[in-house]
């Protein structure tokens, strides 16, 4: 039997019991527009990583006091001061560096009128909307003479400026208390949005001597080991980081005097939360993609059925097609056909769920990043296809088989 002959047979069979196959390609149709959907949303997910990371700032890494190891810590009680910070800037300490900004956080109420927050008090460098890439969209940042006097000057997030005047004032100007100091508003960020790092439009920004002095002073008669909470240090450029991390490491080491012990802190680049978001986002979407995959093996047991059904119902045909001449190659072939043709419709179906599911993500991204959109790719509509193939012909074979063993002259008496 020719191939040709073999589908048309297919396709009548088929159209001839319409509801019976799509609900039979049900399965396939929601494993493969659910594969085929996880995989855009992984990889938009992935872009809107790295693009919220890029937005951080540019050639940064980060420096941590301490580490993720408690019994590191123990041993090398971790250790970032502020002298220690003014050595990285250095130039002649560290050639690599273009830029440092240190931040010291802490939750504190703030309040203006009736109106109160809990906002994130963020004590940071003057320097920090260059180093970040943020944007003032009202009045000024804090300069360094603000943070050699100790200013009581406030920037406000976004977020932070809505709460406390929630009836469109100006905050420019006016003044607001956090733990109760008064502090005067100078300038309104930028709105910026959320994202996995912080949250900068639900933070208020103060000179970074401010936060450690005033509003967040150490308890009497203790030094403080840890002045900052996290330092930012910029590269002059991107094949600098390595050689800036080698220079920081080295400094650091050498002001904390370890010889053999374990680091007291922790660098990290962009490109290693980078990778670390992508390790778990993978993950997720192999996990995901495994749950998926069910709906494909269960589709797939519903077209063996289906098939095991459809040679019961037409033993006389075989019957009579062995009589007339066909092999069993011949009424193989048929039915592993139709078999095929029945995945393989489940499979196109499902890519079309598949574009629906992923244009309903992009949508839904668009909350935290506009560009973030979930692209159905090339190679996943070509894996759609080659594995809807696949399981029709693997869960085909069984009654393709069953069909070409029949007897002729059993079929042909078959009731």
């Amino acid at each position: 039997m020719k191939l040709i002959e073999a589908l048309r047979i297919a396709f009548s069979s088929l159209l001839a019991n319409k509801l019976r196959a799509i609900l039979t390609m049900l399965g396939i149709i929601i494993g493969v527009g659910a594969v085929i959907a996880l995989l855009a949303l992984g990889g938009a997910i992935q872009t809107l990583v790295t693009s919220e990371l890029q937005g951080l700032g540019s050639n940064l890494v980060f420096l941590f006091a301490g580490t993720n190891d408690p019994e590191t810590n123990r041993r090398v009680p971790p250790r970032l001061t502020n002298e220690d910070i003014a050595a990285i800037a250095d130039p002649l300490n560290v050639p690599a560096v273009a830029a440092v900004c240190a931040e010291f956080s802490r939750r504190a109420l703030t309040t203006y009128g009736g109106a109160s927050y809990d906002a994130l008090i963020a004590g940071v460098s003057a320097n920090y909307p260059q180093v970040r890439n943020a944007r003032v969209a009202e009045g000024t940042f804090f300069d360094e003479r603000a943070l050699e006097l100790r200013s009581r000057e406030a920037v406000l997030g976004y977020r932070v400026a809505q709460r406390l005047f929630p009836d469109g004032a100006d905050p420019v100007g006016q003044r607001i208390r956090i733990n109760g100091i008064g502090f005067q508003v100078i300038g309104v960020m930028a709105e910026r949005g959320g994202s996995f790092a912080s949250n900068e439009d639900d933070q208020i920004f103060v000179p970074l001597t401010t936060a450690q002095d005033r509003l967040f002073p150490p308890a009497q008669n203790v030094t403080r080991r840890v002045d900052v909470s996290v330092v930012y240090i910029q590269a002059r450029d991107e094949d600098s980081i390595d050689e800036l991390i080698d220079q920081v490491t080295a400094l650091l080491r050498q002001r904390n005097g370890l010889t053999y012990q374990d680091n007291n802190f922790t660098i990290v680049t962009q490109q290693d939360l980078v990778s670390s978001f992508a390790t778990i986002t993978g993950a997720i979407t192999i996990f995901l993609g495994a749950i998926a995959a069910i709906s494909l093996v269960v589709g797939g047991i519903g077209i063996m059925n289906i098939m095991l059904v459809s040679v019961t119902e037409r033993t006389r045909e075989i019957g009579l097609r062995k009589a007339v001449g066909a092999r069993r190659n011949d009424i193989r072939l048929q039915f592993l056909v139709e078999a095929t043709v029945l995945s393989l419709m489940g499979g196109i179906l499902g890519i079309g769920l598949g574009y629906g599911l992923a244009a309903i993500g992009t949508a839904l991204l668009a909350n935290f990043s506009p560009n973030a959109r979930a692209e159905v790719s090339l190679d996943a509509i070509l894996l759609a296809t080659l594995t809807s193939i696949a399981v029709g012909i693997f869960f085909g074979l069984y009654p393709a088989d069953r069909a070409a063993r029949l007897d002729p002259i059993a079929a042909l008496r078959y009731e």
